[in-house]
């Protein structure tokens, strides 16, 4: 038997299933980086625990100083029950005046760890354990390399049993019921499939890279859902393009507009020569009466001149047979059942010679496509936000009373049921897709609309002949190979190889969303997503690396944004926000950090406010670099000047310019002379940073219904409170645009992730969007970024509450005034 150690942890009698482990904890790989100064003094906190009644015994290893690579060499023994007990690993940063930082954590089962005699060691027998977060909001990356193996006893099956336990295939492990549910199970996975990689980016986060398609993703692939992932995904992008399609560059306000923005790829709209208009489809060279328009909302009614319903009759049809493109399902108008209601007081319903139904209003002798009971407001189509006093009658069988303590719910008769919402606010044209109000921004649009004149002395169109399978290389090569930029604001004509069709706009659109998806491509290396989110970009400094001719590529994505603006398409991509402020040429804050770092953005707020001397920092600031920590200077011979209350304030406008001006200069300045060359510097900046964003990715529609399904109440406020009743009413009678105010003052970002409010982000990690009761009345609603977080006072009436949020989102810009 082997010598047994002076001092063992855990168990104190030997009894007859207790083995004796030996763990040595031999170095940490690429640890996260939690001090200010950017590297950490980590330590490793080990914790024998039974799953049932608890921890057992605790310690912990010596601290490193100023490394994201520790080496620690020490070994422990402890007295385990091997089918019982589970070790935790736990890597902690020491910090002498706040609470140690967490680091990450490993969590191993006993049960399948081999035996070995301490006097014939096997080199090379550590493991490599990944680190996992502790809860949803830690933010943790790297390795801690262990090494674990049982002490012999006198019997030799023990070490037979271990034998076997080796042959197992590497990287797996055998798990105990209560194993498999738990978050333990991600470093227990089988292999990945041939062409894929795993990797992890700067903030620790694992993505996996297809080197075969040359695409990244969050999802860990396996063998076995390979080949099902291929066919899914050109159905995942048929969805990314739908919700591309359905944002647009500024509020609709005519019908002509919504049309064009809505058109399939191979449509035309052309008007006859009585001014009617009709579509072509020019891939089945057929033309329709019908806009192929996709969404599910109703289309624009026919041309407001049309009276009567023999006008339909004696509409002459196009040379070509007249045929509908359109499936049940995105069938614009719904068919007058039984359960739709009846119509209101002098409307009727017929049916045109194609079997279509429309509306005749008797009462202005019109005639319309759209059912009036499912019709958007009348004051909402024409651009304007919704009064409640305007709503129209209640549906047939409601009531609206008051109740004692003032406060106005609503009886249905019809259901025997009563509620606190106003039903006219539950129509799926109210809490979908509204319609845009008229303001400040619609103006500047058409402004700038008006400043953006086509150059006279160019050729009519400028034409592009691209392969689909390479659209990146050949518009790199097509685009940057133009020497006057002029040619650029000409009217766009792509063709994709192989693909006969005539681009009338819509095989533009379809461009615009093709190289968004690859400029923008993380793979790539020319930028990464920012925070913890999986949505919003910044530009990688480290773009040098991963492509010597990054910078003629900033370029040349600077032009594809400046062609989208001056032609009036999208970018299927958004920013954070300090990326529009330096195109607009403004100071980045303090504050602008809390929706990219919060963690970062606490130190330097600490700093701000206590003594910083006892940290000993210097202007200088750590960066790590393929595993290796190179330190720059913030400003000459900075290494030598310690930061103290008298320089702090510096320091932190440093180290602010450094984190997102200095690292990125080259590779902005490049992106913006290529902008530049299409869409004047100065009559860009008439916008502030979140009307760029809109002008450049679009203005998305807000699910009202998933945003209020997917958000918390803090401090007071729930479902059911008065004020919470006020603010969803508020926002339901907001349309779309202002709905995307409201979003960017409290997350930072217009964009909603694709699959809703469930998967809203913060920069600490998943964060959904919260209501926390604060302050008092006089006071205006105050946001926190961090934490998709509205500080909402306790109004005592709707009217209140309504102006003082119109104030709040309207009179704050950026983020400043912002808590």
């Amino acid at each position: 038997m082997a010598a047994v150690p002076s001092q063992i942890r855990g168990l104190q009698t030997d009894e007859e299933e207790c083995r004796i482990l030996k763990v040595k904890v031999i170095s940490g790989i690429g640890l996260a980086k939690k001090d200010i100064i950017g590297a950490s003094d980590p330590y490793v906190r080990l914790s024998l625990y039974d799953p049932v009644n608890g921890e057992i015994t605790s310690l912990q290893t010596k601290t490193i100083k100023k490394t994201l690579d520790p080496k620690w060499n020490e070994e422990f023994f402890f007295r385990v029950h091997p089918r019982i007990h589970r070790l935790l690993f736990e890597v902690f940063d020491e910090n002498r005046l706040t609470r140690d930082d967490f680091l990450g954590q490993v969590d191993v089962p006993l049960n399948q760890i081999p035996t070995e005699n301490p006097n014939a060691e096997r080199p090379y027998t550590f493991k490599d354990f990944l680190l996992h977060p502790r809860s949803h909001k830690s933010r943790v990356k790297g390795h801690l390399r262990l090494k674990m193996t049982y002490l012999p006893k006198n019997s030799g099956s023990e070490e037979e049993a271990a034998d076997q336990t080796e042959d197992l295939d590497p990287g797996w492990e055998l798990l105990e019921a209560h194993d498999m549910a738990g978050p333990r199970q991600s470093q227990l996975l089988p292999p990945l499939p041939p062409g894929w990689e795993e990797r992890q980016d700067n903030l620790g986060r694992i993505y996996f890279v297809n080197h075969e398609r040359r695409s990244t993703q969050w999802k860990r692939p396996t063998i076995q859902n390979g080949d099902v992932e291929v066919v899914r995904r050109p159905i995942n992008n048929v969805d990314a393009e739908q919700a591309f399609l359905s944002r647009r560059q500024i509020s609709d306000h005519d019908d002509n507009t919504t049309q064009e923005l809505l058109l399939s790829w191979s449509w035309e709209e052309k008007k006859d020569s009585k001014g009617r208009r009709y579509y072509v489809n020019h891939n089945t060279r057929t033309t329709t009466w019908i806009a192929p328009i996709h969404q599910t909302t109703s289309e624009a009614p026919p041309a407001a001149s049309q009276t009567g319903a023999g006008i339909l009759q004696s509409l002459s049809p196009p040379q070509t047979p007249v045929r509908s493109d359109l499936s049940p399902q995105r069938s614009p108008n719904r068919e007058a059942t039984p359960e739709s209601g009846s119509l209101p007081v002098g409307w009727e319903v017929r049916s045109a010679p194609n079997g279509r139904p429309f509306f005749i209003d008797h009462n202005t002798k019109k005639t319309t496509w759209d059912d009036p009971r499912f019709k958007v407001p009348v004051n909402m189509r024409k651009g304007l936000s919704l009064d409640p006093n305007d709503l129209g009658p209640l549906p047939p069988g409601w009531e609206e009373r008051v109740h004692s303590d003032g406060r106005v719910f609503y009886i249905d008769h019809n259901t025997r049921n009563t509620q606190w919402d106003d039903p006219r606010l539950q129509n799926s044209a109210i809490t979908g897709p509204a319609v845009p109000y008229s303001r400040d921004y619609k103006q500047k649009y058409d402004y700038f609309k008006k400043k953006l004149k086509k150059p006279v002395d160019i050729p009519n169109r400028f034409e592009m002949k691209l392969r689909r399978n390479a659209v990146l290389e050949d518009s790199y090569r097509r685009i940057l190979a133009v020497k006057k930029t002029d040619l650029l604001k000409a009217r766009l004509w792509v063709e994709f190889d192989g693909e006969k069709g005539l681009d009338y706009g819509g095989v533009a659109r379809e461009w615009f969303f093709l190289i968004s998806k690859e400029m923008f491509n993380p793979y790539y290396g020319l930028f990464e997503y920012s925070a913890t989110d999986n949505y919003t970009l910044q530009i990688n400094p480290n773009s040098g690396l991963c492509n010597e001719d990054h910078l003629s590529y900033f370029k040349f994505i600077g032009r594809v944004a400046g062609m989208a603006v001056f032609h009036g398409k999208l970018l299927d991509a958004f920013f954070i926000r300090p990326f529009y402020k330096m195109m607009l040429q403004k100071p980045i804050t303090l504050q602008d950090m809390e929706s990219v770092d919060s963690e970062y953005l606490n130190s330097l707020k600490w700093i701000l406010v206590n003594d910083p001397e006892d940290l000993d920092l210097r202007f200088t600031i750590d960066e790590e670099l393929f595993g290796e920590t190179h330190q720059h200077d913030l400003k000459p011979d900075g290494s030598e000047i310690v930061v103290t209350n008298i320089n702090k304030k510096e320091y932190i406008n440093l180290v602010i310019q450094w984190r997102f001006v200095n690292r990125i200069q080259k590779q902005m300045m490049a992106f913006k002379e290529g902008f530049f060359e299409l869409i004047p510097q100065d009559l860009i900046k008439i916008f502030d940073e979140n009307e760029l964003e809109l002008l450049m990715c679009g203005l998305g529609d807000v699910d009202v219904k998933d945003w209020r399904q997917n958000t918390k109440y803090k401090n007071g406020y729930c479902a059911e409170h008065i004020v919470i009743h006020w603010f969803w009413k508020t926002v339901l009678l907001m349309d779309a645009e202002k709905r995307i105010r409201l979003l960017q003052f409290v997350t930072g970002t217009s964009r909603v992730p694709m699959n809703g409010f469930a998967e809203l982000y913060g920069s600490n990690g998943p964060q959904l969007f919260t209501i926390e009761q604060w302050g008092t009345r006089d006071k205006l609603p105050r946001a926190h970024t961090c934490f998709n977080r509205l500080d909402l006072p306790p109004y005592e009436s709707f009217e209140e509450l309504k102006e003082k949020l119109n104030v709040a989102i309207e009179n704050t810009q950026g983020f400043d005034g912002v808590d």
